[in-house]
């Protein structure tokens, strides 16, 4: 099909455009790619069908970024390079910026050094390079393995999503000194990742080393703590 093609716009207020023709078998490998990731994940999911289907092509790229598969470019392993002061990153006063110059914001920043496949080259006071993406920060390895077997899944109240759509997230952030242990940590899918990181909810991990969430007030007055049961009864 000669008219395929996709191009990404960038728009004035830092958003980008995505439009562009597909063939059938292409529009077929991306339906049945984000078909399933568009579901609503669990009852708090108020996004609309269109927001979840922009999700869901985020996710399918974290993905596909995470098998370590993708071609290198210039000789560098596909990933995310985010610059931020050391300052922006802990207190998330200001926006990072992307090597292609574009901001990202502080909220989304401190999201990302969770657990994405990301970079942040952490600048000091007189832009002298402090840190380039300590590994530490990563839960891989044995970390995740035993993460995954604690949790099965996303661990948000409701949610179904299995493990392999996840990322693990810092109870206390890695930027505020938290560690990269089981103890602070807990298996969040990419909506409950963001959800998590706005404030409204919290979680802590609770006296039987499982994670529990706290409500906002104006779904419970009295922030009863809940739990994913989906996971420990399949």
């Amino acid at each position: 099909m000669a008219r395929r093609h996709v191009t990404l716009s960038e728009q004035q207020d830092g958003q980008v455009r995505l439009s562009g023709n597909l063939d059938t078998e292409t529009a077929s490998l991306l339906r049945e790619a984000i078909d399933r990731l568009c579901a609503p994940a669990g009852e708090h999911d108020d996004r609309s069908p269109g927001q979840r289907r922009a999700d869901a092509l985020g996710e399918v790229c974290r993905l596909a970024l995470r098998t370590g598969q993708l071609p290198d470019n210039g000789g560098d392993r596909p990933q995310l390079v985010v610059t931020v002061s050391l300052d922006e990153l802990v207190n998330g006063v200001r926006a990072g910026t992307l090597e292609t110059g574009r901001p990202l914001t502080p909220g989304a920043i401190r999201r990302l050094a969770c657990d994405a496949g990301v970079l942040p080259a952490v600048l000091g006071g007189d832009s002298q390079l402090l840190d380039v993406g300590r590994q530490r920060r990563l839960f891989n390895g044995p970390l995740r393995r035993a993460l995954v077997l604690r949790d099965g899944g996303c661990a948000f109240p409701g949610c179904d999503r299995p493990s392999r759509w996840c990322d693990g997230h810092h109870v206390r952030h890695w930027a505020d000194g938290g560690a990269t242990a089981l103890g602070n940590a807990v298996l969040l899918c990419g909506h409950h990742h963001r959800l998590i990181h706005r404030g409204d909810w919290l979680v802590r991990i609770a006296p039987d080393s499982r994670p529990e969430f706290l409500p906002p007030s104006c779904l419970d007055p009295l922030r009863a703590p809940r739990r994913n049961l989906y996971h420990r009864r399949c």
